[in-house]
C-alpha cells in the first residue's frame, strides 16, 4: 500500500495531531494560570495544581499508552492490507483500560495525602493537592479510554477527529474554569481550587462522549464486545507493558524533578511547575509531527516498505527541527509576558526568569528525541524504547540531578538535568536507526 510522504500530506496528519495533544497540556496549564491569580494564597495553591498535574500526567502517560500500541497494531494491519483481522481489538483494549483505570483510582483515591507527602508538598500546600487530586481524577478513566480512541483513530491515519474531541474539551474547560473558579456574582459562588478541578472533569466527560460518537458514526471498528480476544491482545498487552515501563522512568526522572524543586521552597517550586508545564505544551506541540511518524512508519513498516521509513525519518527531522527553533523564537519573545501571565508573586516570577531559558533553548533537541520516538512507536519497537528510557534514566538524568543538587545549583541543576537526558535520547535513537532500519533499506533497495 503507497504512502504520500509529500509535505502536505505528512501536515494533514500533523497538524491536527499537534492541536488535538495540546489539548491536554493546556488545560493543566490553564488551571495553573487562573489559580496563579487567585486573590489570596496563590502561590501555594498553583503549587498544588502543579504536583498533581505532575502525578496525574505520570499515570494518564504510564497508562495511556495503549494510545501508541493500538495505534501501531491499525496501521501495521492497515499497510499490510489486512485491518478487518484487528476491527474488534479496540473496544477488547478499552475494557481492559477502564478495569485497569478504575484499580489505579481506588488505590490511590484515599491515599492522596500520602502520596503528595512523598512530593515534599507540606502545610497548605499539601491540602491543596488533597482535595485537588481527589476531584480530578475522577476524570482519570476518561481520559484513558479517551486516549485509547484516539489510538484507534490514528491507527486508521486520521487526526482530524481526535483534533475535534480535542479541542471541544479545551474550550469547554477554559469557560467552565473561568466560571467556576471565580464564580458568577449574585448566581455561583466562587469555587476556587475546587472549581478548576471539576471544570477538568467535565471537559474530560464530554471528550469520551464525543470520542464514543465518532468512532460509532465515522468507522467500521467494532464496538461491540465478543470473545475469543484478538489474536494480537497478547502483543498489545506485551507493548503496553513496555512502554509502562518506559513511561515508569520517564516519570520517575518528572517525579525527582519535582521534589527537589519542592525542597527548595513554595516559590521555587511554583516557578518549575510554571515553566515545566510550558515545556509539556511544547513537547506535545513537537509531538504533531511525532504523531505523523508513529501513523506513517507503522504503516510502512507493515509494508516493509525500508526505503521509504528512511525517507520519512529526514523529512520528519527536519520539520520537527523547524518547529523547535520555531518555539525558541517564539517563547523567547514572550519570555517576560508569561511570567507575568502565571503569576501575580515577583518572587515566583523572578526564579521562572533565571531558568526558563534552558527550557526553551532544548526545543531543538527534543524535536530530534520526540520525532524517533514517535517512529520507534509506530514500528513496534516498544522493547526498544522501553531501554533507552532506563539508561538514560538512571546513568544520565539522575546522576546530573544528584551532582547539580550536592553543588546547591536548584532550578539551573533540574534543568541541565533535562538537557542531558533529552540529548542522550535523541544520540542513540539515531544510531539505532541507522544501524538496522537504514540498512534494512541498503540491503533490500
Amino acid at each position: 500500500m503507497k504512502v504520500d510522504l509529500s509535505f502536505k500530506s505528512i501536515n494533514k496528519l500533523a497538524i491536527p495531531a499537534l492541536i488535538a495533544g495540546i489539548a491536554e497540556p493546556i488545560i493543566s496549564a490553564t488551571d495553573l494560570a487562573i489559580i496563579g491569580n487567585l486573590p489570596s494564597h496563590s502561590a501555594e495553591a498553583a503549587a498544588a495544581v502543579g504536583l498533581v498535574t505532575v502525578f496525574l500526567n505520570a499515570l494518564i502517560w504510564m497508562l495511556g499508552q495503549s494510545r501508541s500500541a493500538i495505534s501501531s497494531i491499525v496501521s501495521r494491519y492497515l499497510g499490510a492490507g489486512k485491518l478487518e483481522e484487528v476491527k474488534n481489538l479496540p473496544i477488547q483494549a478499552i475494557l481492559i483500560i477502564i478495569g485497569i483505570s478504575l484499580f489505579i483510582l481506588g488505590i490511590t483515591y484515599p491515599f492522596a495525602r500520602e502520596i503528595f507527602s512523598l512530593y515534599n508538598a507540606k502545610d497548605l500546600v499539601l491540602d491543596y493537592c488533597v482535595d485537588y487530586y481527589q476531584i480530578r481524577v475522577i476524570g482519570f478513566p476518561l481520559i484513558l479510554v479517551t486516549f485509547a480512541i484516539m489510538g484507534t483513530f490514528r491507527g486508521l491515519q486520521n487526526t482530524y477527529y481526535p483534533m475535534l474531541i480535542a479541542l471541544t474539551g479545551l474550550v469547554v474547560n477554559l469557560g467552565l474554569d473561568v466560571v467556576l473558579v471565580f464564580g458568577i456574582e449574585g448566581c455561583l459562588e466562587p469555587m476556587g481550587l475546587k472549581g478548576a478541578a471539576y471544570a477538568s472533569v467535565i471537559s474530560q466527560v464530554v471528550m469520551l462522549l464525543l470520542s464514543f460518537y465518532y468512532l460509532i458514526k465515522k468507522t467500521s471498528v467494532h464496538i461491540k464486545f465478543s470473545l475469543p480476544f484478538n489474536k494480537e491482545i497478547k502483543n498489545l498487552m506485551v507493548m503496553i507493558l513496555n512502554l509502562f515501563v518506559r513511561t515508569l522512568a520517564l516519570n520517575i526522572a518528572l517525579s525527582l524533578s519535582s521534589y527537589f524543586a519542592a525542597g527548595y521552597g513554595v516559590v521555587y517550586i511554583n516557578a518549575y511547575t510554571i515553566a515545566v508545564n510550558i515545556w509539556f505544551i511544547c513537547a506535545f506541540v513537537i509531538d504533531g509531527y511525532a504523531s505523523a511518524g508513529n501513523m506513517m512508519s507503522g504503516k510502512l513498516y507493515g509494508a516493509k516498505d525500508y526505503k521509504n521509513l528512511v525517507v520519512l525519518r529526514k523529512k520528519l527531522t527536519k520539520y520537527g527541527l523547524v518547529v523547535g527553533v520555531l518555539l525558541f523564537v517564539l517563547l523567547g519573545v514572550l519570555y517576560y509576558p508569561i511570567g507575568k501571565l502565571y503569576s501575580n508573586n515577583e518572587f515566583v516570577r523572578e526564579q521562572f526568569y533565571n531558568t526558563f531559558w534552558i527550557a526553551i533553548g532544548m526545543q531543538p533537541l527534543c524535536a530530534i528525541a520526540f520525532i524517533y520516538d514517535g517512529m520507534y512507536k509506530g514500528m513496534g519497537k516498544m522493547k526498544q524504547l522501553r531501554n533507552l528510557l532506563l539508561l538514560t534514566t538512571f546513568l544520565g538524568f539522575i546522576p546530573v540531578l544528584l551532582i547539580t543538587n550536592y553543588f546547591d545549583l536548584k532550578l539551573y541543576g533540574i534543568w541541565l538535568a533535562f538537557v542531558v537526558w533529552i540529548f542522550l535520547r535523541g544520540v542513540i535513537l539515531k544510531i539505532d536507526f541507522k544501524k538496522n532500519i537504514v540498512s534494512e533499506s541498503v540491503l533490500n533497495d
